[in-house]
């Protein structure tokens, strides 16, 4: 009875411990959304405004708007450049370090234009655009030479994969229309091949057997397989004349007998 009430408190402190865990991941998410929200929607609030002062005031506070603007849009489009580079290539974890160190830069150069913007000695400001704007310079060059390498990297390594894949797909298609090689120039079939090859073995079999029953045995004499055998030519199997014996020719051996004349009785 014991055991279980123990076994019953432990499994009531851990769905207690695992309900506050899962709260706290929950609370936390929900916090940095919200973060991420107001930021994005302060980020947009503001390049607005710059957006508008650069168009629609003059002067130091539209130069300072200005400049405020392009550095934070060239600050911002390295940032998403290296960002999703980085996901897919570990190479541009330095690229990264880079940019995080040349990110202060940037972000003190953008908190000295915007107390600028609320200096009332507007000659001061004036004279010091030109340092602000070589040093706003400076730092988008810098920032547009990582974003550029990054870019032209991924756009390396796509072409190289598409180049692959070209290749696969081509000896991939060669080997599809491999059946529709033709045979050679002459209209004859390719070497190692024969017209015996279009018909199937047993009408082969039985067309050999009836011309091996029809063939003279006269044709298997050594004159009738020499006959024809020069370049060009056939073999022509034709049955040999009978001819009669000659008798200046016959042989007479001394124990065959003599022939009788038959008499005329």
């Amino acid at each position: 009875m014991e055991a279980a009430i123990l076994i019953l408190a432990l499994l009531f402190v851990a769905f207690v411990a695992l309900g506050v865990y899962v709260s706290v991941k929950v609370i936390g998410a929900a916090k940095r959304g919200v973060e991420r929200t107001v930021t994005q929607a302060r980020r947009t609030v503001e390049e607005t405004t710059l957006r508008a002062k650069s168009y629609g005031q003059g002067g130091v506070v539209g130069e300072l708007a200005q400049l405020r603007l392009s550095l934070r849009t060239s600050m911002r489009a390295t940032q998403d450049a290296l960002h999703a580079g980085a996901a897919e290539d570990a190479s541009l974890s330095e690229s990264l370090g880079l940019f995080q160190r040349l990110s202060v830069h940037g972000h003190e150069l953008d908190d000295e234009l915007k107390r600028l913007e609320r200096e009332p000695d507007r000659a001061t400001v004036a004279s010091l655009l030109p340092g602000l704007r070589e040093r706003m310079e400076r730092i988008t060059r810098s920032a547009e030479s990582l974003r550029w390498a990054a870019r032209d990297r991924a756009q390396k390594f796509a072409d190289d994969d598409l180049d692959a894949l070209s290749a696969q797909i081509d000896v991939e298609a060669g080997a599809l229309r491999h059946w529709a090689e033709p045979d050679s120039a002459d209209g004859r079939p390719a070497d190692g091949e024969t017209g015996a090859t279009a018909t199937s073995w047993p009408e082969a079999g039985r067309a050999a057997g009836a011309a091996e029953r029809t063939r003279p045995e006269s044709s298997h004499t050594p004159d009738a397989r020499g006959a024809g055998t020069g370049p060009g030519h056939t073999v022509a199997e034709q049955p040999s004349a009978i001819t009669a014996r000659d008798h200046r020719q016959h042989t007479t051996h001394p124990w065959q007998k003599t022939a009788r004349p038959e008499t005329t009785n």
